[in-house]
């Protein structure tokens, strides 16, 4: 007690299909507490401190439009057993956060965890906590013991092959940077392939790079050789800008060029990867209506499915060399760290989330964990081969997509958007990424075993956003 009020605890426990030791392996790898922050908390990582006394873990959290630095020191560390962190700087007035890891069988593992926790100006405030704080604290929570268990799920899958050396090109994006924290955790070796410009984030590795100069092909830092696999991701943000004559160039060069002179660069190495997984997109089919396509589908004559055709084609000096080439035509990726999501979110959070253009174009689209999951699977599945849509088995017109979101964000989703106003607002942009649209399968995907995580639209923005339905 404290001012006459209680000093709040919160205490969570989870089961995990895993052992005491896989546990403790992966929240002590260096992709952990990446992986582990809720999508919508709008967290950025700093220092991610290994679980050793006194080690730190620094971060930056959104409260409101303010970003405030959080800074947690680990104590009172049981290697394999448990480990608490303090909070030495940040937005409450005390958080002291225990995680235990009790077995409960053979296979079994119980993480449990215990905060004590008191908010700023307590002695005013904390008679809140009850409905600012916990709910919160709830979904975050079931958040992280999920995502655990679905990251220890697909590295489980894998458990008998080896872990691989891997190159990640376009690490810095939205996807990227996810990607690379998983394969971390299931413990890869993952080095990043960088423009000289190109800034890490400052929680990532930057002993463990390549430096190239993506336009000329030339090597500035490091070796190519001796990779096990090359993940290609890079490439200029199609929806940043309004498309001019210039942006259309970059967008297109940005794929292109830097694909050629990799495939080219991987064809004379003397250690060659044995897999080259190219980023494309379901821009590749073009505009088909509702027109249910997989990878049969033959491309149409536009501006996106020309350039993706030529992406695809520019990796020929890798295939040629006998690399296993394979192009992820990925579909809408949901998640509020970017991409149409975090640009949807304002205005349907002020009930502005209405159809756009009539609302019957397509939208294939993918969860954040599921294009994760399935680059992974590709990656580790030896038979994976050629072009594979990833995209959520359950496509959905642009009408549904909006009133799935406003019925999450409890919003009303029926004021619409003209089509005439976005092309005015965007040009040729607005046209061919929100008025136009494909109801793209993912067939090969689905064939190959792979099992998605998230196939309903709505259970994907519960996730992603931190709306899922307690009990």
């Amino acid at each position: 007690m404290k001012g006459g009020i209680e000093i709040p605890t919160f205490k969570h426990e989870y089961t995990h299909n895993a052992t005491q030791e896989e546990i403790w392996k992966w929240y002590d790898s260096p992709g952990a507490f990446r992986r582990i922050m809720p999508e919508w908390e709008g967290i950025s990582p700093i220092q991610a401190g290994a679980l050793r006394d006194g080690e730190e873990t620094i971060f930056k959290v959104s409260l409101g439009p303010v970003k405030q630095k959080w800074i947690a020191r680990h104590h009172s560390v049981k290697p394999g057993e448990s480990f608490a962190d303090t909070m030495v700087k940040g937005p409450f007035g005390a958080w002291d956060h225990q995680h235990e890891f009790i077995p409960k069988s053979d296979n079994e593992t119980v993480v449990s965890d215990t905060v004590n926790y008191r908010l700023p100006f307590h002695i005013f405030t904390g008679w809140s906590a009850g409905f600012t704080v916990l709910p919160r604290m709830r979904q975050m929570f079931h958040y992280r013991s999920t995502r655990v268990t679905k990251d220890l799920d697909r590295i489980s899958q894998y458990e008998n092959k080896p872990r691989q050396k891997v190159l990640v090109s376009g690490s810095t994006g939205m996807i990227g940077l996810q990607l690379c924290a998983f394969l971390e955790a299931g413990g890869h070796e993952v080095y990043r392939l960088l423009r000289p410009k190109t800034r890490l984030p400052p929680d990532v590795n930057s002993d463990k790079v390549v430096i190239w100069d993506d336009i000329t092909g030339d090597i500035i830092k490091g070796d190519m050789e001796g990779f096990d696999s090359i993940i290609h991701l890079a490439g200029a943000g199609i929806g940043d800008k309004r498309w001019s004559k210039k942006r259309k160039k970059l967008i297109r060069d940005s794929r292109v060029i830097p694909t050629t002179n990799l495939s080219k660069i991987i064809s004379n190495l003397e250690n060659p990867p044995k897999k080259l997984l190219c980023a494309s997109a379901v821009g590749f089919y073009g505009n088909r209506g509702t027109e249910v396509i997989d990878e049969t589908s033959e491309p149409i004559d536009d501006f996106l499915s020309t350039i993706c055709q030529e992406w695809e084609n520019s990796t020929s000096a890798a295939s040629d060399s006998g690399v296993n080439v394979i192009h992820m035509r990925t579909g809408i990726v949901v998640s509020p760290f970017g991409g149409a999501l975090a640009k949807l979110l304002l205005p349907a959070m002020m009930g502005a989330g209405g159809p756009v253009g009539g609302g019957r174009q397509m939208q294939s689209w993918i969860s954040l964990d599921d294009e994760i999951y399935a680059i992974h699977h590709l990656l580790m599945e030896e038979s994976c081969n050629g072009a594979y849509n990833l995209t959520a088995p359950k496509p959905v017109s642009q009408k549904q997509f909006m009133k799935v979101l406003g019925k999450v964000l409890r919003r009303p989703a029926f004021i619409p958007l003209p089509g005439f106003v976005l092309k005015l607002m965007y040009g040729e942009m607005g046209k061919k990424l929100v008025l136009e649209g494909q109801d793209v399968r993912p067939s090969r995907l689905l064939e190959s075993g792979f099992k998605f995580t998230h196939t309903e639209l709505e259970d994907c923005f519960r996730n992603c956003l931190g709306k899922i339905k307690l009990k």
